[in-house]
């Protein structure tokens, strides 16, 4: 999976426009943050492999047992479809979607919330006057998505109140338009932040960059 497939110069210019146009009647600072995947296939991949050796193991057991047949060396039945299916199960592993099918939710979920964390403090979500920042973080891969916010932001927004967000991103994904649900996120963001009263200070400045990070990890 490539950023660019889903994410064009234009698209990106549209969710920073969303940022700044947000970010003109609150005092939220939005951070969206793009990642291409968390995991790395390799994880995926061995486990494949593994299923696929012992898969194809037992086929060929099978095929004796249940045809009788069992032609040229032994040796080769042992170990040829142990290879060939652990060949085959290695690439069938680097798919996005045998990932998510070979990893536990659970461990998906902590990879991607740990990266988001992760996110937060490279990008100094933090660090901003009134602790008002915001992070909008999407995993395409793994068809996640986390929104954190900063201690100003969550003592006036109720805890959940994130959640239908997070679940409009995911579905973007899904539907294969994630860059379309990025700058709705970021839009419903600010209006969040207006409901709350995450306002606006007369001096306000602009202090995290509008434009979204991609990164591939």
């Amino acid at each position: 999976m490539k950023i660019d497939r889903y994410f064009s110069e234009s698209d990106l210019l549209a969710i920073r426009e969303a940022t700044t146009a947000a970010e003109t009647r609150t005092g939220g600072e939005i951070v969206p943050y793009i990642v291409e995947r968390v995991i790395e296939t390799d994880r995926a991949r061995w486990r494949a492999a593994a299923i696929g050796a012992l898969a194809a193991a037992l086929a060929a057991g099978l095929v004796n047992i249940l045809g009788g047949f069992w032609g040229g060396s032994g040796v080769w039945w042992i170990t040829l479809p142990a290879v060939v299916g652990s060949g085959l199960g290695y690439l069938f592993g680097g798919l996005d979607a045998a990932g998510r099918w070979l990893i536990p939710d659970d461990q998906v979920e902590h990879a991607v919330e740990v990266r988001a964390e992760a996110a937060f403090v490279e990008e100094e979500v933090f660090d901003t006057r009134d602790r008002t920042g915001i992070l909008v973080f999407l995993s395409l891969a793994e068809r996640r998505a986390v929104i954190l916010a900063d201690a100003g932001i969550n003592q006036s927004v109720p805890e959940g109140t994130w959640q239908d967000l997070v679940d409009g991103l995911v579905a973007g994904i899904r539907a294969g338009d994630p860059a379309g649900a990025m700058r709705s996120a970021v839009i419903r963001c600010g209006e969040v932040l207006e409901e709350h009263e995450v306002a606006l200070r007369p001096d306000d400045i602009d202090e995290l960059p509008d434009a979204p990070r991609v990164r591939e990890r």
